[in-house]
């Protein structure tokens, strides 16, 4: 069975770990993590605000990956016993776009860890949908953990 198979964190759960909330939620399965890397799943729905048409934006597509991102550094800070952080995003840097995934369409994401220092971390993503690569890029994030 693939890693994308099987939610870990679904539904509104997953509200725990980013601040946004529906409709502008743009993660809806948290499938697990293998070393630094984390694997997060969307299913485009009509009516996403971030649609264009039938297609998902590009905005769409890098919203849900720092959303991926959130829940997945939320995800961390919750099996350290820390609270779950807000995070920001600095930077996004060589990001390449694809393909527009369509409405009814899943995303399967991969987060990477690149670095972490001090409150910022960078990472990569990788999009994927039926098989091919949508988008691939980088975020630089930064953290603001509460005290």
């Amino acid at each position: 069975m693939g890693i994308f198979e099987k939610a870990l964190i679904s539904g509104d759960e997953l509200l725990e770990y980013i601040p946004q909330r529906a409709p502008f939620v743009m993660v809806d399965s948290y499938c697990g993590r293998m070393e630094k890397a984390s694997f997060t799943a969307l299913t485009l729905k009509e009516g996403n605000l971030l649609n264009d048409g039938n297609h998902f934006s590009e905005s769409g597509i890098i919203e849900h990956i720092a959303q991926s991102a959130a829940v997945a550094a939320g995800v961390d800070f919750n099996a350290q016993g820390k609270p779950v952080p807000r995070g920001f995003i600095g930077a996004v840097s060589k990001m390449m776009i694809n393909k527009l995934p369509m409405v009814g369409q899943r995303l399967n994401t991969t987060i990477t860890e690149i670095q972490k220092f001090q409150g910022i971390s960078l990472v990569s993503a990788k999009v994927e949908c039926e098989g091919l690569i949508v988008a691939e890029g980088e975020l630089k994030i930064f953290l603001q953990e509460n005290e």
